[in-house]
């Protein structure tokens, strides 16, 4: 038995790499070619050798149950990647850039001259709702006027191949790390592919990423003082901030290890004494960076950081604040600040979106309930929505409740049919639904990783992708056919 293509069954949407007509598009050739030679043992083995490959590279996530507790699972991972055309990459990288470039012009805006709100493109009401807006922030100057200094885009594909932007996370966005392991771990698996294909790196990103970082440093020296501020082990993204802090070199650390001095000036605690730090890649929500701040029983953030901060002792990335754009109700927002800031028209498009606070756009809402995913403004990780096709009727009838008692929380937009891709399922191929993260660094210099994080629904008809409710990955290939 062979991988038989004729039988995976393309309808009324788009594959990543197979044409409805059943024939692979043209990055996708080579692939699928080399996958229809493997036998099922081939197939088998190289699932064993991937498999393997993560547990020694001791790749895992965290997920909590309440019976159980926090549990490390080894990462999930399908061994056929999703493959994108560099040329169509290039349109979304620029679509990217611009796209950030826009939300870190609005977010220092907010906390100085909020010129957006005067001149009655973003709502007042908005922002005086807003639970990431923090007051703290307002008058502080950032490095090089940067606030996201890493911003995590999702990307999904409707059926008609359009390439829409889901959301920005612009406060700790997580998943590098694994678009990271998931090359290596193809590199280990299919060696030889990696001869055949023109495949764009990924493995500079931790460079870039110290890049950026060291240009936020205060102090004008050679190698500045840069750690990774974790809160713990027992955090979910736990892996991926002790694998940054050792891919760029830097120091993984709590809250604990970190003091701010009288001259306000942050210390590191090490066996010689006290270090001074320059920059930190704060992986904590803002509410728990400075219980002097924001939360006083907070044990994970460092007592007078802020202090720090603003003094311009220090460098944090994220900026404390930056969440403010975080928001999918801000979201829906983002192609008017590229007008007004940037005086060009978005490249990439957002998912059309009717924000609840809006009464007309509130009851089209509750009309079309069952046609709808309706989204709260500030929860990750595909938690607290309604997918209306796959809800039941007692379902959105509490979400009608929900949405009438505070509209400023509730977002809603229509139901993409999202792309697919050929994912193993046994020693066959099946559709599964999926979605791309990409990062993209902002300093000195702006830099896009070339592709990002796939993530793919694991279960049948499913389009929910995080790990924590039963995705999986691919690896994601950016393929220069015209160097190939």
């Amino acid at each position: 038995m062979t991988i038989r293509w004729g039988s995976y069954k393309v309808k009324n949407l788009y594959d990543e790499l197979l044409r409805a007509s059943g024939r692979p598009r043209k990055s996708a050739q080579a692939i699928c070619s080399y996958l229809h030679s493997l036998t099922d043992h081939d197939i088998e083995e190289y699932k064993a050798a991937a498999e393997s490959a993560i547990h020694v590279m001791g790749i895992t996530f965290t997920v909590y149950n309440e019976a159980e507790g926090s549990i490390d699972r080894a990462w999930p991972f399908d061994i056929i990647p999703r493959i994108i055309d560099k040329k169509e990459w290039l349109s979304i990288e620029a679509g990217l850039k611009q796209r950030v470039k826009a939300l870190n012009l609005f977010i220092d805006d907010l906390y100085h001259e909020q010129k957006i709100v005067k001149d009655n493109i973003f709502p007042a009401e908005l922002l005086k709702d807003s639970v990431n807006f923090r007051p703290q922030c307002v008058g502080v100057n950032p490095p090089l006027g940067v606030w996201a200094h890493i911003c995590g885009s999702d990307l999904v594909r409707d059926h008609d191949g359009t390439v829409y932007v889901l959301e920005d996370n612009l406060r700790v966005p997580s998943g590098v790390s694994y678009m990271l392991e998931n090359r290596q771990v193809m590199k280990r698996v299919f060696p030889d592919m990696f001869e055949q294909y023109n495949i764009l790196p990924v493995d500079d990103y931790a460079s870039h990423l110290y890049d950026t970082l060291a240009g936020l440093s205060p102090r004008a020296i050679k190698q500045p003082e840069i750690v990774v501020l974790t809160p713990g082990v027992y955090n979910s993204a736990y892996f991926e901030h002790a694998y940054l802090a050792q891919q760029m070199g830097a120091e993984l650390v709590i809250g604990s290890d970190l003091v701010v001095g009288k001259d306000n000036i942050v210390y590191m605690r090490n066996i010689e004494g006290l270090t001074r730090v320059d920059v930190i890649y704060r992986r904590i929500d803002d509410l728990f960076l400075d219980p002097e701040v924001f939360n006083p029983d907070s044990t994970l953030g460092v007592p007078g950081l802020m202090r720090a901060w603003k003094a311009g002792n220090v460098a944090l990335a994220n900026a404390p604040g930056a969440g403010v754009a975080d928001d999918k109700v801000v979201y829906a927002y983002v192609p008017d600040m590229i007008r007004y800031y940037l005086k060009e028209e978005p490249i990439l498009p957002n998912v059309p979106t009717y924000k609840c606070v809006n009464k007309e756009e509130r009851q089209y809402v509750i009309d079309n309930i069952d046609k709808m995913v309706v989204k709260p403004a500030n929860e990750s990780g595909g938690y607290g929505m309604l997918i209306g096709p796959h809800s039941t009727k007692e379902e959105r009838e509490k979400f009608v409740r929900l949405i009438r008692r505070d509209p400023r929380n509730y977002v809603a937009q229509p139901m993409l049919i999202l792309s697919t891709a050929p994912t193993l399922v046994g020693n066959r191929v099946e559709p599964r639904h999926l979605d791309l993260r990409p990062f993209i660094l902002s300093g000195k210099k702006t830099y896009v990783t070339t592709g990002g994080l796939t993530r793919v629904a694991l279960r049948k008809g499913s389009t929910v992708v995080n790990s924590s409710q039963g995705g999986g990955s691919k690896d994601t290939w950016i393929v220069d056919m015209e160097a190939s």
